[in-house]
């Protein structure tokens, strides 16, 4: 046996005898229409194999009088689509060009008639699988679509070349984000949900309770089975006195052990059912309260619960044990806007590191988004160029310029100073510039648009528009916060050193007036081992916006919730 040659992996067996390299899905039985077409050659190496293909029709058209038809067929590998022919003695044309339509079909690959845009096309004799669609229902049709009208086919929009481009950009990302950290020693920690700590101290928070649905189904089974009267209380108390007294005088006669046992069993049910009607009376239709106020000892978690807005503090547990992790998932925000900028779901990357200052944390920060925009250029260049193309011209040299400039670094009194300067120049803001502000997305953009023209890294912010959390500078006035500044949207990145002085921390909270035991967990980090560390949080979504360049939040994420809309 121990000579015995170890036989092939079944892919590596199947590139032996194959012409030419695997083009078959490992797990599906077809070629991804990115093995084919997005080749250096464009496909053209590969005249001559047959393969079996499967998408969705992006456009089809029937020529030589029905005679056979070209498909364009997408099955979103890649944003390049794979030109289909197929002759109508092989299937039924009509049905295979309707847009929408999925096929999965079989043929050689050929090298089309020169002068054509292709470099290959697939030439039919096999139609495997039709799923056909009604044109006249189908709400996509290959007529340019705005994204706001996307919206309101969040179950469909995915077929359109924007948002599967945008599918795999923001794929790209976050596999880039998990290289980036695990590549510098980070562990990926899964932070929770559900939270009962305001990381922002801001409020904006959705409530995760039991006790509404609770009530209603109390109501509902209080109209079937109505609470006792006082009338049920009564009887139920006397018959209780009734049974004790029948106990009292069996013992009083001397009367035999089974008639007594019998009699003290009545008395046991009696007592049972007076429990239930004395429980069943305190029953009261809706939300229970306590002192006047709702009482959450009797919710899910016996006390009041949310939905996390950030994953900083609990990961900063794990920071100060394993040293350096991150969390990276979607946090909530109950915050009534409409604006182009805002979700009420979204991700955040947040990375915390132990024995590290403020300027790790820049270092950090600013190596993270160049590694981010250095991928999209080695992995997603196509997508890039298809955003390029329908919404920001800039977009990929914006990238190119981020991964290899060095950020522009000032202070938060530095900036404001720049800010002055252009009001005084004549430059006109909505919002007045003064030290003490925190900097709105005008004011941000001008500096890394117009000012600098490249990213800016904001630190040492006033304290008043800052976390409790943030490290307190000697100046007693700021803190050791910073903000990455890029084109496009602004803020990407918010960070700090985080406060390790147990006495200062827990003043900061009380100067926020927050309340101290929902943190006590929180000051146990720095009564116990503290440790200098930092952190920094990379909205996912903003992130998105800045590399493609398109305009809303709502069009980077699969499925947006806002106020008004929660679909699917």
């Amino acid at each position: 046996m121990g000579d015995q040659a170890t036989p092939p992996a079944p892919e590596l067996a199947e590139m032996a005898i194959s012409d030419g390299p695997s083009l078959k899905h490992p797990f599906s039985d077809r070629a991804p229409v990115r093995s084919i077409v997005c080749r250096p050659d464009g496909g053209a190496g590969l005249a001559g194999q047959r393969v079996r293909a499967g998408g969705w029709v992006k456009t089809g058209r029937e020529q030589g009088k029905g005679s056979f038809a070209f498909l364009e067929v997408n099955d979103g590998s890649c944003p390049a689509n794979l030109q289909v022919i197929v002759d109508a003695g092989v299937a039924d044309l009509s049905t295979l060009v309707q847009t929408g339509t999925c096929v999965l079909v079989e043929g050689l690959l050929k090298v089309p008639p020169e002068g054509t845009k292709q470099k290959i096309e697939l030439r039919v004799d096999k139609v495997l699988h039709v799923g056909p669609t009604d044109p006249a229902s189908y709400p996509i049709p290959k007529t340019k679509l705005s994204l706001e009208f996307l919206r309101d086919h969040i179950h469909l929009r995915a077929r359109t070349n924007t948002i599967s481009a945008v599918a795999r950009i923001r794929n790209a990302l976050a596999f880039a984000t998990h290289s980036f950290f695990q590549e510098h020693g980070f562990l990926y920690v899964h932070t929770p949900i559900i939270t009962t700590s305001d990381c922002e101290g801001a409020g904006e928070m959705f409530q995760a309770t039991t006790l509404i649905s609770e009530a209603e189904k109390l109501e509902k089974e209080l109209i079937l089975n109505p609470p006792p009267t006082e009338a049920d209380l009564e009887a139920a108390k006397l018959a209780v006195g009734e049974k004790g007294n029948i106990v009292s005088q069996l013992k009083a006669a001397k009367a035999t052990k089974e008639e007594i046992s019998a009699s003290v069993a009545d008395l046991k049910i009696a007592k049972e059912n007076l429990s239930r009607v004395e429980e069943r009376a305190k029953l009261k239709p809706g939300i229970p309260k306590k002192d006047g106020k709702i009482d959450y000892g009797q919710d899910f978690f016996s006390r009041q619960a949310f939905l996390t807005v950030s994953g900083q503090l609990q990961v900063e547990t794990y920071a100060c044990a394993v040293s350096s992790v991150y969390t990276f998932g979607p946090t909530f925000r109950a915050e009534h806007s409409h604006t182009s900028r805002h979700l009420a779901e979204f991700w955040m990357v947040e990375p915390e590191i132990a024995f590290a200052d403020l300027q790790d944390d820049m270092n950090c920060a600013e190596a993270y988004v160049k590694y981010m925009c250095q991928w999209l250029l080695n992995k997603c260049f196509d997508d890039m160029e298809l955003m390029a193309k329908l919404y920001d011209k800039g977009c990929i040299d914006r990238l190119r310029m981020v991964s290899s400039t060095p950020f522009e670094r000032i202070s938060y009194t530095e900036a404001v100073q720049l800010l002055e300067e252009a009001v005084r120049g004549g430059k006109e803001f909505e919002k007045n510039v003064e030290w003490g502000i925190d900097l709105a997305s005008e004011h941000e953009r001008y500096l890394t648009e117009d000012i600098f023209k490249k990213p800016v890294i904001v630190y040492n912010y006033p304290k008043g528009i800052k976390a409790f959390y943030m490290r307190l500078n000697d100046d007693s006035k700021t803190v050791a916060a910073m903000d990455i500044l890029v084109p496009k949207v602004g803020e990407l990145i918010g960070g700090s050193q985080r406060e390790e002085r147990y006495e200062v921390i827990q003043q900061r909270i009380a100067e926020m007036g927050l309340p101290i035991e929902p943190y006590e967990w929180y000051l146990d980090l720095r009564r116990y081992g503290t440790v200098k560390h930092c952190g920094f949080g990379l909205g996912f979504e903003r992130m998105i916006l800045f590399a493609t360049g398109i305009d809303n939040i709502r069009d980077v994420i699969p499925f947006p919730r806002y106020p008004g809309r929660a679909d699917l």
